[in-house]
């Protein structure tokens, strides 16, 4: 497909952080703080790309295999692009001063990647009909998926930075790997255990969809939790946004 069709994959990421970011629109960040971070979440897909390559080389066969790509090839070097991007923009910004804040961050960065990956995945596929098939279920899955898992890395760095308790940012991390690893393994093993038996596929087809569900109800919940706590610390300047209450309950 035309490079121009293909740039149409940047829409599911930027309708997401319009999405998150009217979580925060009693006191929205800064748009060069959002930028920032969702530039360098893009741009972490160049050293991303690299590491990618040379852990390629120790990549064993199989099975064993599929789990290396997914938790080691992908989802750390991915997930740990995204935090390193949250960390350099976000970190010591003094507008990152309420703990939904780690979450509008986060999800920004993590939306900065999957927009790049989102449109270089498009620039591969040259027939219609995969091209339809790659960009729905991009847009379903992949692209809130990244903004998920980084999700889970704001949240618990705002905890600690506000709260003094869980597991922080590196804590987030963990989780954002084990979540985007999962997601990925499911697809990785396919076609391993498909040359056993065409029937062990059939438990990992909902795993993806699951994986996105269950860490987005997840995370929609901390969103909660984070609102809440911010409401009680700061009840001059933060109330929950006309237009969502139904979101949030």
């Amino acid at each position: 497909m035309g490079f121009l069709i293909s740039l149409t994959g940047i829409v599911p990421a930027i309708f997401f952080m319009w999405l998150v970011e009217r979580y925060d629109q009693k006191r929205p960040e800064p748009l060069s703080q959002l930028r920032k971070v969702a530039l360098l979440g893009g741009l972490s897909t160049i050293p991303c790309i690299l590491a990618q390559l040379v852990l390629d080389f120790f990549t064993p066969a199989g099975i064993p295999g599929a789990f290396y790509e997914s938790y080691i090839s992908a989802a750390l070097t991915e997930e740990t692009g995204k935090a390193i991007a949250l960390y350099l923009v976000v970190w010591r910004h003094p507008a990152f001063d309420e703990r939904v804040d780690g979450i509008v961050y986060a999800t920004r960065a993590g939306l900065g990647f999957a927009l790049v990956e989102n449109v270089t995945y498009l620039l591969r596929e040259h027939e219609v009909g995969s091209f339809v098939g790659v960009y729905v279920m991009r847009a379903m899955l992949s692209v809130p998926g990244h903004a998920i898992y980084a999700g889970f890395m704001g949240y618990w760095a705002g905890r600690k930075k506000f709260d003094g308790i869980g597991p922080g940012l590196m804590g987030g991390l963990i989780i954002a790997i084990l979540l985007h690893g999962t997601y990925d393994a499911s697809l990785f093993l396919m076609p391993h255990v498909a040359k056993i038996s065409p029937l062990l596929v059939l438990p990992l087809l909902p795993i993806p969809l699951l994986v996105v569900i269950a860490g987005g109800l997840r995370l929609r919940r901390h969103g909660m939790e984070a609102l809440r706590l911010d409401a009680i610390q700061f009840p001059d300047r933060h109330r929950l946004p006309p237009g969502i209450g139904f979101i949030l309950r």
